[in-house]
């Protein structure tokens, strides 16, 4: 047996012993490769986004940076056994509550406070805990049974929104309505039975107005105007400009985009979009390649959340399928509402598109 020593042979024993577990070999690559393609088109569409803003690369630079960032905080939860995620997944849930209360104590940015200063860089707590909410659920049900019951879905219910409470106020709509979702699906996977899981639904449209009643003037708006968006034809007000603007540019790359058809006039003004490389760049991939570009994207996302869900499925280990599953969950509900948000199928809520907006946290996080 080896005895450990301080020097260089301990050294190369810790060596063997993290390369003994053949941590690359766990590592489902298809899965790596269909979020290394959504990356790649991510920055692509950052950096069309910039062109057409008539920035100078400097967003595009910084995703590159985060992407390595991200790669690098990938390897490092690959490389120990993924159960060493499940013996800190409550610490990582607590550490990422106070994050969350961390943030009201740092000046807002564009009248809100999500984001934590650290120099020049920033941190979003938000983002982290969507993945911390999935690691507490399946820290939490992995060796229970009593979420089959409606009792013992309140501690499940507890976990999910009480980041919630904490991202509401930010304001941060778009992130906050991700968790209920992400927990009706795992739980589900759980073993809940669906009767409680129609009882959990029906009490949270029964809680609708409440959450109205507690919502800015701003997410109000991006809801009402959903239900009023403007034609062609029409000047949009505020509420809908966004929305506007998003279908404009992406019919003003066509059918195949200004990739093969080029831009459709010099006037870069036509094509203003606010948060082009992060909310609204899927309409930005549809300007630059068009239908097949978008319905690529798309394709990437379903391969992706099937592979995810095929891996959950094959997991036998309670703790290891139901993180697969949440977070199959999470990509699936953030692309739909990015997505439907950006055509015109959903309100506006400001959520990102997983592995494509910029924004270091996010990639980080989804990574």
């Amino acid at each position: 047996r080896y005895n450990p020593r301080v020097g260089p042979s301990s050294f190369v024993f810790a060596v063997n012993a993290v390369m003994s577990t053949a941590w690359y070999r766990r590592l489902p690559w298809s899965i790596v490769a269909m979020a290394a393609m959504l990356l790649f088109l991510g920055c692509l569409g950052i950096a069309r986004a910039e062109e057409l803003a008539g920035g100078g690369g400097r967003i595009l630079h910084r995703q590159l940076l985060f992407a390595l960032v991200a790669t690098a905080a990938a390897i490092a939860v690959a490389v120990p056994h993924y159960r060493m995620l499940g013996r800190y997944g409550y610490l990582v849930y607590f550490g990422t509550l106070g994050l969350l209360g961390v943030v009201f104590l740092f000046p807002p940015v564009n009248f809100a406070h999500r984001w934590i200063w650290i120099g020049p860089m920033s941190l979003q707590p938000s983002e982290l805990a969507k993945v911390a909410v999935v690691l507490a659920l399946a820290r939490y049900m992995m060796h229970r049974d009593d979420h089959r019951g409606p009792i013992g879905l309140l501690v499940p219910l507890a976990i999910a929104m009480l980041p919630v409470a904490l991202i509401l106020p930010e304001p941060d709509l778009g992130t906050s309505i991700v968790f209920l979702p992400v927990l009706m699906a795992m739980l589900y996977v759980a073993g809940a039975r669906w009767r409680d899981l129609l009882g959990m639904v029906i009490v949270g449209l029964l809680l609708v107005p409440l959450l109205w009643s507690q919502m800015s003037r701003e997410q109000r708006s991006r809801v009402t105007a959903f239900f009023d968006q403007p034609t062609a034809a029409d000047r949009p007000g505020d509420d809908s400009y966004h929305l506007y603007q998003a279908h404009r540019v992406r019919a003003l790359g066509g059918a195949w985009g200004s990739w093969i058809t080029g831009q459709a006039t010099d006037d870069l003004a036509v094509y203003r979009l606010p948060h082009a490389h992060s909310d609204f760049i899927f309409a930005v991939l549809g300007e630059r390649f068009g239908l097949p570009g978008l319905a690529l994207v798309l394709a990437l996302y379903a391969m992706l959340i099937a592979r995810m869900l095929a891996v959950a499925a094959a997991t036998r280990e309670p703790f290891g399928r139901l993180v697969a599953a949440g977070i199959a969950a999470l990509f699936a509900i953030e692309a739909l509402i990015n997505t439907g948000m950006t055509v015109g199928l959903l309100p506006i809520t400001g959520l990102s598109l997983p592995l494509i907006s910029s924004g270091g946290s996010g990639l980080v996080a989804h990574a």
